[in-house]
């Protein structure tokens, strides 16, 4: 299976729902032949999960435009993985990426997220690498569950189990959907809990219910619901989608509260999925600390950045410089409270770089 947020199915359905020129995702991506490499046009940077608000301040305070920026980058989606089809040699990219930040008149480029091959490739071009840390559950051959929670502490191990129990006590049921089993019901509850999830923020959200249903259209056989019920009503929905690879957790939503129901629909439902079907990686997500006790393992994350002005982009050279010393100060931190027992120690790669090449 392809890594599926780089396929036409994907940014297709983006494109013609959330990611648009209207939502500040104005399209110019680079193609040769079949080889392409996605690029947007971009006047703001929600959506992006890398911030640059504080540089767009500095640019502004001096009097200069930050916006328009070009980014490469899969909207809404901060996922690891390759961000180009086909073969591209380095010169060439840099060369198409230049062109079009002269047409666009643009501050200049931003690549978000890319594997250990897309950094590879680029690392003789004059770009600034900075830092994240996410979370990430590695596969280390698992038989099942039980087999993953014997890794644990006695006490994690516990508390993991006792969050499972709770679901089951509170009288919900969980079940996994993936392809046709998923019906058009199920996609007009998940839209609901989704969108639910941003509301009770007072949000928007990004997408709409026909990005959902064009997904289900395109990729199907790679989506993944879990859906939890109450007796027959549905009450909380999961979505994921993955590869051959990897699992990839991306939106989860409820429309009442019950106590672990996100940590079973979010993690360990996802869990039990990678194990069954083999999958060396699930990445549910950015940000949550709690993920941490529940086996998901601190890595480095990066994107790559160039501006046009020499002054900025070495200033931003030396912020990105002395911030991933906190960065990876925060992920040997945060490697400490995993719940793994003291003979499983160092079994995290910490690498951050997916499953890949795809």
């Amino acid at each position: 299976m392809r890594f599926p947020f780089l396929t036409d199915a994907f940014l297709g359905a983006l494109e013609q729902t959330g990611a648009t020129p209207a939502r500040g995702w104005g399209p110019c991506h680079l193609r040769d032949g079949d080889a392409f490499v996605p690029l947007y046009a971009r006047d703001g940077s929600r959506g992006e999960y890398v911030f640059d608000f504080a540089w767009a301040d500095a640019y502004e305070r001096h009097g200069l435009s930050y916006y328009p920026k070009l980014v490469t980058a899969i909207p809404f989606t901060p996922v690891v993985g390759p961000r180009w089809r086909g073969q591209w040699r380095a010169a060439d990219l840099w060369a198409g990426v230049r062109e079009r930040v002269a047409e666009q008149g643009a501050s200049g480029w931003h690549l978000l997220f890319p594997d250990a091959p897309a950094r590879a490739a680029l690392a003789e071009l004059p770009l600034i690498e900075r830092q994240a840390c996410h979370f990430r559950w590695f596969n280390r051959g698992y038989t099942d569950f039980d087999a993953f929670l014997g890794t644990f502490n006695s006490r994690k191990r516990k508390s993991a189990r006792r969050e499972r129990r709770r679901v089951a006590e509170q009288g919900l049921t969980v079940r996994r959907l993936t392809g046709a089993a998923i019906e058009p019901r199920h996609w007009r509850f998940f839209f609901q809990c989704y969108a639910n999830t941003y509301l009770v923020r007072g949000q928007l959200p990004y997408l709409d219910e026909t990005f959902f249903r064009r997904l289900a259209d395109g990729l199907g056989e790679q989506i993944l619901l879990v859906l939890a019920e109450h007796g027959e009503e549905p009450v909380a929905a999961g979505l994921y989608l993955f590869d051959d690879q990897a699992l990839y957790g991306r939106y989860w939503g409820s429309i009442r509260e019950y106590d672990a129901l996100h940590f079973e629909v979010c993690y360990y439902q996802g869990i039990e999925f990678a194990i069954e079907r083999g999958l060396a990686e699930f990445d549910p997500g950015v940000q949550g600390e709690h993920k941490i006790l529940r086996g998901f393992e601190p890595v480095l994350t990066y994107s790559l950045h160039w501006l046009a002005e020499l002054a900025f982009h070495e200033a931003v050279a030396d912020f990105c410089e002395r911030e991933a010393e906190h960065v990876r100060a925060y992920r040997d931190e945060a490697r400490s409270l995993l719940p793994y027992r003291a003979d499983q120690a160092g079994t995290g790669s910490g690498t951050g770089e997916g499953a890949s090449p795809r």
